[in-house]
């Protein structure tokens, strides 16, 4: 990144989600599908919650009152698996099914995504997040979302672990995008303190990874990011002591989805997302968090980086995490890194492997900076470009 010229990039931007925000939203479910012109919908959701809290029920008498048919797929899980993949396009095949309606966070919705390709394609699946065919095509989706995290209810983004090797991957298309986003931020009231601190941290994670690029500006996207920033640490803080407080869940909810949108990383080389990448492949062997995750590599992945870039990271500090200048750019930038950390460790997430509650061996290591390697093509990151041996070195720090 050393000596590149700052320039902004030509970009398209493209969000055609239409989102219904607010109190009571669920209820428009019906009308929304029907507006489809669906007949037949599956119920996509994770565990029990859905159906404990009403939320499901609700959402299906709204679907009944338009006269649109459904059937239920549940038990997706964090880190959502391709196996129920399949079980949910052979079921989408065998009650001809023409709408998904997800009912949960970003894991259901990018199962339900997963769904939508196989239906709508054919063949195999898993071929498109391993990169051996192109989608052509996607069942269409909406979501009445419960969790404030992944983003996916705006995003071409869809990411499903293969329980074969343990592999987690992404695949990205505008095919999946959703044709319509409920958000009622009173459906994560009842979130534990610890998912909806795991779904800050995602929320800022996909922020950063953009604010961080490989020297692209725009300064409205560079504002945009930073306020976004600002405003889901300041009420994350809130509802540390105020879980039910209205205001700040709409605050993050919203965060959320803008923050995964593209709208900030327009103009820009879309960021640099080597954390993200180094993440899943913890995720994929342990099985844990995203968030949690995330917060556990970044720091890590900050001190090895920064050197390249400076002057990004020391406007990161004096901006978003409102530091006090340093001596250098250098030293203002560790001040942020650090400040970041003491924010994360705020919200009781882990700042480490151990923190996380795994303690990969060397071999671990070895096999898991080898495999996000090949998924970048040999690397990743734009910020400093990692090869396997870096990715590693990172690992290591972070144990």
């Amino acid at each position: 990144m050393k000596g590149m010229v700052v320039m902004m990039r030509n970009f398209t931007y493209y969000a055609p989600t239409k989102v219904v925000f607010g109190r009571g939203a669920e209820a428009e479910a019906g009308r929304l599908v029907r507006e489809q012109g669906a007949k037949k919908v599956l119920l996509h959701y994770g565990g029990g919650s859905a159906k404990r809290s009403g939320l499901l029920s609700r959402v299906a008498a709204s679907l009944a009152a338009e006269g649109v048919e459904c059937v239920e797929l549940g038990g997706v899980v964090p880190n959502p698996r391709l196996s129920l993949v399949y079980k949910g396009i052979e079921l989408c095949r065998a009650e001809g099914v023409d709408f998904i309606l997800a009912v949960g966070g970003g894991s259901v919705i990018d199962s339900a995504k997963a769904i939508g390709y196989g239906v709508a394609c054919g063949g195999d699946v898993w071929d498109f997040y391993a990169r051996r065919r192109k989608a052509e095509g996607c069942l269409p989706i909406g979501t009445v979302l419960t969790i404030a995290a992944a983003g996916s209810e705006m995003s071409s983004s869809s990411v499903i672990t293969n329980e074969d090797g343990w592999i987690k991957r992404g695949y990205n298309t505008d095919f999946c995008r959703l044709r319509f986003a409920i958000l009622n931020p009173e459906l994560t009231m009842t979130l534990p303190a610890y998912q909806t601190a795991c779904g800050c941290v995602d929320i800022l994670m996909h922020t950063m990874e953009r604010y961080f690029n490989g020297g692209e500006r725009m300064e409205l996207t560079e504002a945009v990011s930073e306020a976004l920033m600002r405003t889901v640490m300041r009420n994350a803080r809130i509802l540390l002591s105020e879980p039910d407080n209205y205001e700040a869940r709409a605050e993050i909810m919203w965060a959320g989805s803008l923050s995964h949108n593209g709208l900030t990383g327009c103009g820009t080389d879309g960021g640099d997302w080597a954390s993200h990448m180094l993440e899943h492949e913890v995720g994929a062997i342990f099985d844990v968090a995203h968030g949690a995750g995330l917060a556990a590599i970044w720091g890590s992945w900050a001190r090895y980086v920064y050197r390249d870039a400076p002057e990004l990271f020391e406007r990161f500090a004096l901006r978003v995490m409102n530091v006090a200048p340093g001596a250098s750019a250098e030293e203002t930038a560790l001040r942020g890194i650090e400040a970041m950390e003491d924010f994360y460790r705020e919200m009781a997430m882990p700042l480490s492997l151990r923190e996380l509650g795994v303690e990969p061996s060397e071999e671990d290591i070895v096999n898991m900076a080898e495999k996000c390697a090949l998924k970048g093509g040999g690397a990743a990151g734009v910020v400093k470009r990692l090869t396997a041996a870096d990715m590693a070195e990172i690992f290591r720090a972070a144990r």
